[in-house]
């Protein structure tokens, strides 16, 4: 549980609108072999999309398959407007989907039951569950939605839904750390049911990934809060709330939180199974 000494967590919306026109185009938006960043000026009216049978909502997709890249999800900022929602927001039987809200208040009803979700509400939708999500608030919400293609293994149980919320969550830190690097789970990294972990990554001022960390999980880093430099594969990369990195399978990984307070992502990786062979999609 949380402990009351902990400061309340921050979490960076987009609110979408226009650059004006005297902006420079010149940007920190890159996207490379091995890794992309969406610096958060680049949260658009022009680049929002509509979804199927959401009402009142538009999505920013920040990631989606792409062959040579990242292959296994997707994830959506999204913006509900007070009486929007959807009956009907997964359209795809063996998508599993993660919920986490990051202002305003949504209400996702599963299985009969109905759940509010404030700022740091965590949801785990398994696949093939029927919900649907309703912002019954008088100000909009926005959240991120992570999707996944679940995985099953012949002998395991698919997982079940969860809801949580970071708030009432002790984030775990890092051996050797001294705390300055620490992790918030939501789900047990031994249960392997789950094929996907979203946690939120925290760094104290000066805290840092001390070697460029390469592996076979792909990433989805959306800032929540602070800033920080980024090593990706060659490059150093500052990123600030509202940034979003996608990388690759072993790109090479490092960063040191940069300002006054502390840094802080949501963080997608894929877990727990063997690496498909022959090609994705077998």
């Amino acid at each position: 549980m949380r402990n009351s000494a902990v400061p309340a967590r921050s979490y960076y919306a987009p609110r979408g609108g226009l650059p004006p026109q005297t902006d420079l185009i010149t940007d920190r938006a890159v996207f490379t072999d091995a890794y992309a960043v969406i610096p958060k000026r680049e949260f658009s009216d022009i680049v929002a999309s509509r979804l199927p049978f959401w009402e009142g909502t538009r999505a920013w997709v920040i990631a989606r398959p792409l062959s040579g890249f990242a292959e296994t999800f997707s994830q959506y900022v999204m913006e509900v407007l007070p009486g929007g929602g959807s009956d009907r927001p997964e359209p795809d039987p063996s998508a599993e989907g993660v919920l986490f809200v990051v202002e305003g208040e949504i209400t996702v009803k599963l299985g009969g039951a109905s759940r509010k979700m404030k700022p740091g509400g965590y949801a785990y939708l398994p696949a093939g569950s029927t919900w649907s999500l309703a912002n019954r608030g008088r100000s909009a919400a926005r959240f991120h939605w992570i999707r996944k293609a679940y995985e099953a293994v012949d002998g395991i149980d698919a997982p079940d839904a969860l809801f949580l919320n970071e708030n009432d969550i002790e984030p775990i830190p890092m051996p050797d750390t001294g705390g300055r690097w620490a992790t918030t789970r939501f789900v047990d990294p031994d249960d392997t049911r789950h094929d996907m972990h979203v946690t939120i990554v925290t760094f104290e001022p000066g805290g840092v990934i001390p070697f460029p960390e390469t592996h076979v999980m792909e990433h989805g880093l959306y800032v929540l809060e602070g800033k920080a430099v980024y090593r990706l594969n060659q490059d150093w990369v500052e990123v600030e709330a509202g940034d979003f990195m996608w990388l690759r399978a072993f790109c090479p990984q490092a960063c040191y939180a940069g300002g006054p307070g502390r840094f802080r992502y949501l963080l997608y990786k894929d877990v727990n199974r063997h690496p498909r062979l022959g090609g994705f999609g077998r």
